[in-house]
């Protein structure tokens, strides 16, 4: 029985329990040449059914050497082809040399001109939600966790970081392998490694932050706090499982602000602001720690799991160091972020449930905020019902019960029914897992500081109130404007705040998508700027759609991607390639 639509996982066989990677880096043909040793929990026999995504299987073996019959079938959108091993009786563990594509959806191989260094390629993994097939054949759901050991072969001049424990670097030649191992079982979507020119500072004994030579001192100073984030979530949910959390700043073209691999934990460099104002993704990623690294959603359809609950973990640890009133301003800003979401699914709007219908649906296609925003905002309305005290307690429960296990909506509902007996009748939990949208009894966040800036009426600030205003409360009085804005409104902005300016680029994309959507041209090269110079998903999204939405501008859109397409992440291609389609 397959159990995750993204797999063609088959319950009745055998699973994995550990694999060990050996694989040559080959920067010139942009691929690996692998082979990887699968080892099952228990012996198995008959057929083994594994995920792969353009990969050529080169040869199967037992683990005496003796070749396996295998079928690599022919990939079907998204899913990638299955490859079904033939595992004589009693086997143990088998063996695949393969190597990956020149376009593995997972690898993102930068040239030299395209890092700060100029000198060097870069090359770095993105697995999440279902390509880690496409680096290694392996059974890719996350209701399967896995150890793993890796060998990497890579040329001298080069680092390689890895979401794992460091066991040494031998070098001979010009070639050096680096040795690494996750000793604790994880889903494969956090499998995760990056290769270049690396340099590394220590924030604290379990904290080292990793970046190109060249962003190092800033990247240490920008993430200086981290070690009280750590404190504080410890103090929330309980101690720190994995032993180490360093930080990688990844180049522009990372696609995401941040992903939790465990034990390195990948940031995208737009959060170095100069004054650690955006380091609130540090703060979710951190949460994962507990919240989806160590708890997991079983399959797709359950990604709420992970994300609302980390959404309710980074807001408690924000409060924790800044106050209710910061995590009341973040709720704030995360529930227009939500209504919007919810507008982009008018035409599916099963797609806002929090237990979503997956079967048939690629898990990038359906990315957006709903299960981050809508699942914290549950998770709040039944903290509020059942007091904060006891939802304290059950969360720890919960989080013990479930470590390092893979789990369903479903296994939330008995498990917090037992726990805390009634809670989800007081909230109607079936309008919120199962009902589209948000439900009406949806209490909004509220706050003095939010009051202050809604009684602006979306009159421009007084410089002297602006001045203490953070990139949050800057966003909520941009998204208080209505569209169109009068040019002179806009006008006034700039001339007093220099937003087009702005190095935050929360509060600059704000602006710039704020102008396109008023027809206010003057920022079209400091848009051209922004979409050239990061690949983030948060940012390009909302860029790409002002300006192919604007008949003025829908031109320079298509014209825009194609000259930067080369240069952004594949699923940030999937994505704006979707929003040029829906406004051609």
């Amino acid at each position: 029985m397959r159990r995750d639509p993204h797999s063609y996982n088959d319950d009745t066989q055998a699973e994995t329990a550990s694999i060990a990677l050996t694989a040559r880096v080959d920067f010139a043909a942009r691929v690996l040449h692998a082979e990887a040793e699968l080892t099952f929990e228990q012996p198995g026999a008959g057929t083994l059914d594994l995920d792969t995504r353009d990969l050529h299987i080169e040869r199967v073996s037992d683990s005496h050497g003796a070749t396996l019959p295998f079928t690599l079938h022919p990939a079907e959108p998204f899913l990638g082809a299955r490859l079904s091993i033939e595992l004589p009786p009693d086997t143990r563990s088998i063996r695949i040399a393969y190597r990956t594509s020149p376009d593995a959806s997972a690898l993102q191989w930068l040239e030299p001109a395209q890092t700060m260094g100029g000198k060097h390629p870069y090359l770095f993994s993105q697995c999440q939600a279902c390509h880690a097939r496409s680096i290694i054949p392996l059974q890719d759901t996350p209701r399967l966790r896995i150890r793993y050991t890796a060998e990497l072969a890579v040329p001298k001049a080069l680092k390689v970081v890895m979401a794992a424990a460091d066991r040494g670097r031998t070098e001979t030649g010009e070639s050096a392998t680096e040795r690494w191992e996750m000793p604790q079982p994880i889903p494969p979507y956090l499998f995760a490694f990056a290769i270049g020119d690396l340099a590394s500072r220590d924030l604290s004994p379990r904290c080292r932050v990793w970046a190109e030579p060249g962003q190092v001192e800033a990247a240490a100073y920008e993430f200086a706090d981290v070690e009280a984030m750590i404190h504080a979530a410890e103090a929330l949910f309980g101690p720190y499982d994995w032993e180490r959390f360093d930080i990688l700043t990844m180049p522009p073209s990372f696609p995401y602000g941040g992903m939790e691999n465990p034990r390195l934990t990948f940031i995208t460099p737009t959060v170095i602001a100069g004054d650690r104002s955006l380091v609130s993704v540090i703060a979710h990623e951190l949460a994962h720690s507990w919240t989806g690294n160590l708890v997991t959603n079983a399959n797709g359809e359950h990604f709420w799991l992970n994300e609302g609950f980390t959404m309710y973990a980074e807001r408690r640890i924000t409060e924790a160091l800044e106050g209710a009133d910061m995590a009341s301003l973040s709720a704030a800003l995360g529930r227009r972020e939500l209504d919007e979401s919810i507008a982009r699914f008018k035409d599916r709007p099963q797609m806002t449930r929090l237990r979503v219908p997956m079967q048939g649906v690629d898990p990038d296609d359906a990315y957006s905020l709903v299960p981050y925003e809508k699942g914290y905002f549950f998770l709040a309305a039944i903290e509020a019902a059942v007091g904060r005290a006891a939802f304290e307690a059950w969360l720890k429960t919960y989080l013990r019960d479930f470590r390092f296990g893979a789990i369903t909506t479903e296994d939330f509902e008995r498990h917090i029914e037992a726990g805390l007996p009634g809670a989800l009748a007081k909230v109607d939990a079936r309008t919120w897992i199962d009902g589209e949208g948000v439900p009406a009894a949806a209490a909004p966040p509220r706050s003095a500081r939010l009051d202050a800036i809604e009684a602006l009426g979306g009159a421009a600030p007084p410089a002297e109130v602006a001045s203490t205003w953070n990139a949050t409360e800057w966003n909520l009085y941009l998204e208080t404007i209505a569209r169109p804005a009068p040019h002179d409104l806009l006008n006034t902005l700039e001339a007093r705040f220099h937003l087009t300016q702005s190095n935050n680029y929360d509060v600059l994309v704000a602006w710039l998508a704020l102008c396109l959507q008023s027809g206010y041209h003057a920022v079209l090269s400091r848009v051209d700027q922004v979409l050239a110079g990061v690949g983030r998903m948060k940012y390009l999204r909302p860029l790409y759609t002002a300006l192919a939405k604007h008949p003025g501008t829908r031109e320079r859109a298509r014209v825009t991607y194609e000259r930067l397409r080369a240069g952004y992440h594949p699923i940030a291609r999937q994505m704006v390639e979707s929003v040029l389609r829906e406004h051609a």
